[in-house]
């Protein structure tokens, strides 16, 4: 069967908000994945096929010496791409222009932490549905600030402290702000993600339950008829791993959950009591409370407690 899946791509600069990026876009309908950009390479880039890329926000300085870039190469690939705050950063310093940096407010400061207004320059498809009613809120936290917009780019918005504010080459679909779209804070924000991806060519036609439908069918395809054991703790990552894996190949699956004591008040037993009731798991409850609690007797240092566990599991 033909992937006809539409990926956006996300390069984490480390911001703290990436993940509402995320969000964002699968409530329109888009799927996209977040890679940190240690990660990214062009190999990794052609192999996902995204139609579009955003870099995110970060806590660095492009000003730095080995501070966080994406490849050069990337800006050949010929999709859009949206470079938020460090990400703008990011786009102008790669691209020929000249990001410094910033300056405490109150002193001719370029600085900007918290809310501001956008004021437009011009008209941009990026834009549209904002400024409808004059100058538009948004969020900003950044200290340096892009002093130089790089070559083929043209400013959109300005703000006290940002001339640079939302630029864009519109040629290459190369848009770029200074502020936190994603955060709601920036009231409009979503607007502007969903300009993008229509900018972009997306159908918008993906949702969290045919990604569901597609993994099962990927499990299935991947164990054929053979038997699968799933190590089951209770928490979210193995409880979503362990439904899903039953949902594609029901008995072929048998849970182990390992009761080691360390669990707060009946948790053990509800845990057990959920899957085996509710979603009727072959289920191997482990009460293994003493052999863990035995190992750990003494022990005081976190991270000497941490090792003893592991290597008991």
């Amino acid at each position: 069967m033909t992937d006809t899946l539409e990926r956006l791509l996300i390069i984490d600069f480390g911001s703290q908000v990436t993940q509402l990026i995320a969000r964002r876009l699968r409530e329109l309908n888009v799927y996209c994945e977040i890679h940190p950009y240690q990660t990214v390479t062009m190999d990794m880039v052609q192999q996902m096929a995204p139609k579009a890329i955003i870099f995110s926000g970060g806590p660095d300085s492009v000003t730095r010496e080995g501070s966080p870039r994406a490849p050069q190469e990337i800006f050949d690939y010929g999709v859009p791409i949206l470079g938020i705050c460090y990400g703008q950063q990011v786009m102008m310093q790669q691209l020929g222009g000249q990001v410094d940096g910033g300056k405490i407010s109150g002193g001719g400061g370029t600085a900007e932490f918290g809310r501001a207004f956008v004021a437009p320059e011009g008209t941009l498809d990026l834009l549209n549905g904002w400024f409808e009613d004059g100058d538009e809120q948004v969020w900003m936290s950044h200290g340096d600030h892009v002093s130089r917009l790089a070559p083929g780019f043209e400013v959109y918005g300005t703000s006290p402290n940002a001339p640079y504010a939302i630029t864009a080459d519109t040629a290459r679909n190369f848009y770029a702000v200074q502020f936190h779209p994603e955060v709601h804070h920036t009231p409009r924000g979503a607007r502007l993600y969903e300009n993008f991806v229509k900018l972009a060519g997306f159908r918008g036609d993906w949702t969290m339950g045919a990604y569901r439908e597609k993994m099962i069918a990927a499990i299935r395809e991947q164990v054929g008829d053979k038997k699968v054991i799933c190590a089951l703790s209770g928490g979210v990552d193995s409880s979503v791993a362990a439904i899903l894996i039953h949902e594609a190949i029901g008995d072929q699956l048998t849970c182990v959950f390992v009761d080691h004591g360390l669990l707060r008040k009946n948790e053990a037993e509800e845990v057990v009591g959920m899957f085996r009731e509710n979603y009727n798991l072959s289920l191997i409850h482990a009460n293994e409370e003493e052999l863990f609690l035995g190992e750990l007797e003494g022990q005081s240092d976190p991270e000497t407690k941490r090792k003893i566990i592991g290597k008991l599991f």
